[in-house]
């Protein structure tokens, strides 16, 4: 997991940006997270996220076409890139097997 350097908020970020497709841009990135989070979010650390993961070839970013809804301004669509999907994948297998291997509710009783 050390050689994917993604950490936890970029991990969260990774996969709202591959769950909103196409409408994959900062405000609707930053309105699903919160939504899921139930806290609120800065846009800059939603960019700051997008940028470093651009930076590390998991995303990569379009302008998409102008709309009067925004006074013109485009909006910066971004993707996955293949390395983001596998390195997803490791991560929830690695995940996946720690959660396998632990009985939460016994460990809750011994506590």
């Amino acid at each position: 997991m050390k050689k994917t350097k993604l950490g936890e908020f970029e991990e969260m970020v990774l996969l709202t940006v591959i769950l909103l497709k196409e409408e994959a841009y900062g405000v609707e990135i930053k309105r699903e997270l919160e939504a899921r989070l139930k806290e609120r979010l800065s846009v800059g650390s939603i960019q700051s996220a997008l940028k470093r993961m651009e930076e590390k070839g998991f995303l990569e970013s379009a302008l998409g076409e102008a709309t009067q809804k925004r006074g013109g301004k485009r909006k910066r669509i971004y993707t996955a890139t293949p390395h983001a999907h596998q390195v997803l994948k490791e991560i929830s297998d690695i995940r996946q097997g720690l959660w396998t291997e632990i009985n939460l509710e016994k460990e809750l009783r011994t506590i």
